[in-house]
């Protein structure tokens, strides 16, 4: 199983606070916010792990995670997205260290509670298609949501204006590796990229995807400055919290 982390783009919602920087090299509390998501899928004895960036700041990756010793790892693999293509567009940069693995995808400014090791057993043993991880949201519009019928997901449904449920689809992804071949079929969008929400959708019409609710909080940090704030203060009160009952 190997672990991509998405942490491209330009980070204009949080400008000018990534006017010189990656966002996802900003802190949240007591560390960068990139760590996370590598402690992350480390939990979860992913340890093939990817990170692929873009833009001017790229090296700064680099010069912070070095080859991943820090963290345990035997290495640190790195690639460079050019321009701002879409996530869909980011992660076919990790084709070849893919191979023909299954594969954990993390967008970088995503921060969760508990750890997805469960999540990624279930994977191992799931025989084809892919699987995402749910979570209900009070603001919906704001987020792709999945339409549920029965067991199934019918539909995710890319910030609608009626949402038909309150079911976020957060940046943890499932793919085996001929996500790569939807992704080479797939058009740009109207904003010119190319879209997650369509290779989700691909797997959809092909009957092939489950579905997790994950447990515990999540949190979208890129999203705005309010919400990069509000990260930073419910993980400095949950460590207070933590040290304080000790």
């Amino acid at each position: 199983m190997k672990g991509i982390i998405l942490a491209g783009g330009l980070g204009k919602r949080l400008y000018p606070l990534t006017r010189i920087t990656n966002k996802h090299l900003l802190p949240v509390y007591d560390k960068p916010m990139i760590y996370y998501p590598i402690e992350m899928l480390i939990k979860a004895d992913v340890k093939e792990i990817m990170i692929v960036t873009g833009g001017n700041n790229a090296g700064d990756f680099l010069r912070l995670l070095g080859n991943g010793r820090e963290f345990g790892l035997k290495g640190l693999h790195y690639a460079y997205q050019e321009g701002e293509g879409g996530i869909a567009d980011a992660l076919k940069q990790a084709r070849d260290f893919v191979g023909d693995d299954k594969m954990v995808v993390a967008l970088g400014d995503n921060i969760i509670e508990k750890d997805i090791k469960e999540y990624v057993d279930k994977f191992k043993k799931q025989k084809k298609g892919a699987k995402l991880i749910l979570k209900k949201v009070k603001n919906p519009k704001e987020y792709g949501v999945a339409v549920i019928k029965g067991k199934k997901i019918i539909k995710i449904e890319e910030k609608p204006q009626k949402p038909k449920s309150k079911l976020a689809v957060i940046g943890i992804y499932f793919y085996p590796s001929d996500v790569f071949e939807i992704i080479d079929k797939l058009k740009p969008s109207e904003r010119g990229e190319l879209e997650i929400t369509d290779v989700n959708n691909e797997y959809i019409k092909r009957g092939e995807i489950t579905y997790e609710i994950l447990k515990g909080w999540w949190m979208d940090c890129g999203e705005s400055k309010d919400a990069l704030l509000k990260a930073n203060l419910h993980l400095w009160k949950n460590k207070n919290k933590k040290e304080n009952s000790n």
